[in-house]
């Protein structure tokens, strides 16, 4: 990982402005982070896509959460698959950061966080509209995992 020299509120406006540049949640939270993991810009944008909308637009776990695992497993690396402290580290990480947002928003799922009417299961997205912009509240999901995330990366959350 590159230097811990950022500020975590301005990551998480990026995030926020990445979600309304079109990029999808799980993406927003982790391109706000893609340079202190030292990655392509290209790389972080690909292995984050998939986990947007609840993963694949399954209304799952918010892609949000998917992007803070993600990161964890940068800064808790699992090097040696038999390394079971290491993959027990990675794990806590995971789910303190999770029960985080859980706290803030009752749920770490997807369709429970969006009004009902915006929980369709389509593979097709919705299109990035003014409107669409007006009615999905994920850009506080986004602010606030990224929040999660960047104590996490700077060693400000630990686990218990």
């Amino acid at each position: 990982m590159k230097s811990l020299d950022f500020d975590i509120e301005e990551r998480a406006e990026q995030a926020v402005r990445n979600f309304e540049e079109g990029y999808n949640c799980a993406q927003s939270v982790f391109l706000a982070y893609y340079d202190v993991l030292g990655l392509d810009f290209e790389l972080a944008r690909n292995m984050s896509v998939s986990f947007g909308a609840g993963v694949g637009r399954m209304r799952e776990v918010c892609g949000t959460v998917s992007a803070m695992a993600m990161l964890a497993g940068f800064k808790h690396p699992v090097e040696d698959p038999s390394d079971m402290d290491a993959r027990a580290r990675n794990y806590g990480m995971v789910q303190k950061m999770a029960a985080l947002f859980k706290e803030q928003f009752g749920t770490i799922i997807c369709r429970e966080l969006l009004p009902p009417e915006e929980a369709s299961t389509n593979p097709a997205p919705s299109a990035r509209t003014r409107e669409y912009y007006a009615k999905r509240p994920c850009g506080k999901y986004i602010a606030e995992a990224a929040r999660i995330a960047g104590r996490m990366l700077k060693g400000e959350l630990t686990v218990d």
